[in-house]
């Protein structure tokens, strides 16, 4: 890389073509008077530790992964931070000298920062579903229940899956597992979709009674328009519901935290989204 160019971030993910990342990364900047160049990369699970070495070794400062290579991830960085490692996946690597690559996970900040700091919800004491057993519900888990809920489930279309996750997080909090079906029909406080369900115009299989009038429904998903999750949330009447667009910027800030030492503000770029 030709000095004076800018540093060079990415996101890759399978797709990535409807991803906000780089606007919302250029806001930053801009924000912070930093010059970088992030840009979407597409890649098949089965070429993605390869893209990556590709990436870091050509001078690449840092990158985001999503779906479906957030667990891959933690596999191909030479370290993890404390909540990545508990985690088992990752979501933002970061350069280091050696050349090393370190990885970190900032779902969980950023989907607590959003529902407390953005949203005014808080999860102490609540009862909540979260639905799906990926990379994202791994990253999400420990900072909810860090929260100390009165109850939280994760329920998910394998039950088996969900089990697992229920039998490495249960020393840190009450926390169940079930398939879809055995939910109940007791209404949750706050029900989280961390599914990917939505990206495929779907919703989770949920019996009748999950959400009540009280029910805050939020969507890890995001898109323009209501995404199906919250249009079905809607239908049955939930009292709040919330797409991760402040999930997607807090977690991005916290990234921008680890690869520049700096945290950018997020109000101003929570409204231009809102205004898009």
């Amino acid at each position: 890389m030709a000095q004076g160019d800018p540093d060079r971030y990415a996101l890759l993910g399978h797709p990535v073509s409807h991803s906000w990342s780089p606007f919302i990364h250029g806001l930053f900047a801009r924000q912070l008077g930093h010059d970088i160049d992030y840009r979407l990369i597409e890649v098949a699970p089965e070429q993605f530790r390869g893209t990556v070495l590709d990436f870091f070794v050509n001078g690449g400062r840092g990158a985001n992964v999503t779906l479906p290579h957030k667990q891959a991830a933690a596999e191909v960085v030479n370290e993890l931070t404390p909540r990545a490692q508990r985690a088992g996946a990752v979501n933002t690597i970061a350069a280091r000298e050696g050349p090393r690559l370190l990885g970190d996970n900032t779902d969980g900040a950023g989907l607590v920062t959003d529902l407390v700091n953005n949203l005014g919800i808080a999860p102490e004491g609540s009862r909540i579903l979260l639905l799906g057993a990926g990379g994202a519900v791994r990253g999400v888990l420990a900072p909810l229940l860090a929260c100390r809920p009165a109850e939280l489930l994760v329920a998910n279309r394998t039950p088996a899956r969900a089990e697992q996750l229920a039998r490495e997080f249960a020393d840190l909090g009450p926390v169940g597992a079930s398939g879809f079906a055995e939910i109940g029909a007791s209404p949750w406080d706050l029900v989280i979709n961390a599914t990917s369900a939505s990206l495929s115009g779907q919703v989770p299989d949920l019996p009748p009674g999950t959400i009540g009038t009280e029910t805050v429904c939020y969507d890890m998903a995001y898109s323009r328009s209501d995404t199906p999750f919250l249009q079905w949330a809607e239908s049955r009447g939930a009292r709040r519901r919330h797409k991760g667009w402040g999930m997607l910027v807090e977690q991005a800030a916290e990234s921008y935290l680890l690869w520049r030492g700096q945290r950018p503000a997020t109000r101003a770029v929570l409204v231009a989204l809102e205004a898009l």
